[in-house]
């Protein structure tokens, strides 16, 4: 098993991406602390990871309120003793809004989301790993954290924040044992755009974000991604470190 008897946190795990990345990890041996804003959805994927045999907690978490990244830290070190791997995972788009229509609301929703939880987790979690000379962080980031115009305005400038961010602490903490990647997901089959259930399509960012829609190849399956999570996660990357690996079919090739 790739994280036999690990500690790993996965945010954003009641669904989609998160969900099959934490499932995936605790099938490797990890023990897993899930956190999501839902109740409901995260206590049914801690249920299916203990009935397959696994280790999981739950932990009802905004990752925008610095509180509750502290008690999910403390969660795990209080469960499970310690904490190797911290997959920030959790995120939020912006209605595809484009930058004269952007409100310092949705402008700070989506940051504190989308790059200040994942900050603050880190922030959180690289005292643990320093001090036992190891350690890994995982960060989502987008193909819209690559190229402008996957998305609105916010979500693309937050989504590069997170690809800087993720270089930035892969290489200074590199020589302490400490590992930072990112993965930058095309089109996946999740419900992110569930908070925009009435896209104005005649909108420009709208318009602007679906231009490229038509080369494509294909939408992923979040299965996917937690395959990508994985091995990052795992000693098959020792030597990936700082940077950001796509997993888009090829759509960004073209």
């Amino acid at each position: 098993m790739k994280l036999q008897d690990q500690v790993a946190i996965v945010t954003g795990a009641g669904s989609g991406m998160g969900k099959e990345i934490a499932k995936l990890f605790a099938q490797e041996g990890a023990k897993v602390v899930l956190a999501d804003i839902a109740l409901e959805p995260l206590h049914a994927v801690v249920k299916e990871i203990e009935q397959a045999g696994g280790k999981a907690t739950g932990v009802v978490a905004n990752v925008a309120k610095e509180e509750d990244i502290q008690k999910l830290v403390d969660t795990a070190v209080n469960e499970f003793g310690t904490l190797d791997v911290l997959v920030n995972n959790a995120g939020i788009m912006d209605n595809m809004t484009a930058a004269a229509d952007v409100t310092d609301d949705l402008w700070e929703r989506v940051f504190a989301v989308n790059v200040t939880g994942p900050m603050r987790a880190i922030r959180k979690s690289l005292p643990i790993m320093v001090k036992q000379g190891h350690g890994v962080i995982v960060n989502t980031a987008s193909v819209g954290g690559l190229f402008g115009s996957r998305a609105g305005a916010a979500y693309t400038a937050s989504k590069h924040a997170v690809v800087g961010l993720t270089k930035s602490v892969g290489y200074q903490y590199a020589k302490l044992g400490i590992r930072c990647n990112a993965i930058a997901p095309g089109a996946v089959e999740t419900n992110i755009m569930a908070d925009s259930p009435n896209l104005d399509m005649t909108a420009l960012g709208v318009q602007q974000s679906m231009v490229g829609m038509g080369t494509n190849p294909r939408m992923g399956h979040p299965g996917e991604i937690a395959k990508a999570a994985l091995f990052l996660a795992s000693d098959d990357a020792s030597f990936i470190n700082g940077t950001v690996i796509t997993a888009d079919a090829g759509w960004t090739a073209y």
